[in-house]
């Protein structure tokens, strides 16, 4: 077999396997009592290990890092996302991000796949432009930023559909769960009964109707035990610091990406910035999750605020990665639609 019929056999497989990875997540969620998360995880890990092999066949074909057109940037960030999932995955222990990752991954190989014309995925000379190392730095960094972004938007996402129909408002530590949020707070329904004690260490405002907060407890004694809190709010809670930390790995990314493609372009073009339209909208990305960020660490919010500004940012992601392009115009309109 040559390395072009791998690379169609690797590339019809990845988008066979993550299409029922998919229906194995939403089985799973459909009928909670099949044991099914195994297998969205099994086929998460082949879909990965074969878009890799994919890109890896692709680079030894073409003799340079396979991110020179919009074929194979799409596979990447697929291959980005479904090694994102994991992550997200084994911190929050849940099903419900496969159900939401594992559409999108999907949905991007049938992209690449079944929808650009035959001409685009084949690999092609470098234009002169591209003939640089800094293509790895900055291409690489920039498409794995991505993919780190869309799936803490993604998870930003499944917090306001979880969420949806209460106001929620989790108060306590920006930074996340476990070891990095004191543990005197946990997750409670507001108008459940909280001891003397706990309003005496740290008075905390209740809020009315059927508002989460994150309350001062304090701790259950043999005598004293305490409400557990709702499994949705506390599946919330667990969605919004997990969003939270897998922006904090893409957004450094995304950073260092910019800086990366500014010295490039520098080298290129002899200008840093151009505000060439892809520039603009990196620009856009940057500030929308810098925002976030700052908003979560600096203000302290947490809860549905925070959320609704990450998932505008999953659109703005889009529009900086797919549809600037679409326009086919600017300096980074090579190799993609026109």
């Amino acid at each position: 077999m040559d390395l072009v019929t791998l690379q169609n056999w690797l590339d019809n497989a990845s988008f066979a396997v993550l299409f029922v990875t998919m229906l194995v997540y939403w089985g799973g969620l459909a009928f909670p009592n099949l044991p099914l998360s195994v297998a969205g995880s099994t086929g998460m890990a082949i879909a990965n290990l074969f878009m890799a092999a994919l890109l890896g066949a692709r680079w030894i074909e073409a003799g340079y890092f396979p991110l020179s057109n919009l074929y194979e940037s799409l596979f990447f960030i697929a291959w980005g996302i479904t090694a994102v999932h994991f992550l997200a995955e084994n911190m929050s222990r849940s099903r419900l991000v496969g159900a939401f990752t594992a559409p999108i991954a999907m949905g991007i190989t049938a992209f690449a796949t079944l929808t650009l014309p035959s001409q685009m995925q084949v690999s092609e000379p470098l234009v002169p432009a591209l003939k640089s190392n800094w293509l790895m730095m900055h291409v690489s960094v920039m498409l794995l930023s991505y993919s780190a972004l869309m799936v803490g938007a993604l998870l930003a996402i499944a917090f306001l559909i979880v969420t949806r129909g209460q106001a929620v408002e989790l108060r306590g530590s920006s930074v996340g769960t476990g070891a990095f949020r004191d543990a005197r707070y946990r997750l409670r329904r507001a108008g459940e009964p909280v001891s003397a004690a706990a309003v005496a260490e740290q008075p905390t405002e209740i809020g009315v109707g059927n508002t989460a907060v994150l309350a001062a407890i304090a701790t259950p004694t043999t005598t004293e035990a305490q409400p557990l809190s709702p499994q949705r709010l506390n599946l919330a809670d667990t969605l919004d610091n997990i969003s939270y930390r897998i922006i904090g790995l893409g957004f450094p990314l995304l950073t260092i990406g910019i800086i990366a493609g500014a010295v490039w372009a520098n080298e290129a073009w002899g200008s840093y910035w151009s505000w060439d339209p892809k520039e603009t909208w990196a620009l856009i990305t940057w500030l929308v999750f810098a925002a976030y960020l700052h908003a979560r660490i600096t203000k302290g919010w947490q809860g549905r605020r925070p959320a609704i500004l990450a998932a505008s940012g999953f659109l703005v992601v889009w529009v900086c990665y797919l549809g600037v392009n679409l326009l086919g115009k600017g300096l980074h309109s090579y190799g993609w639609f026109f």
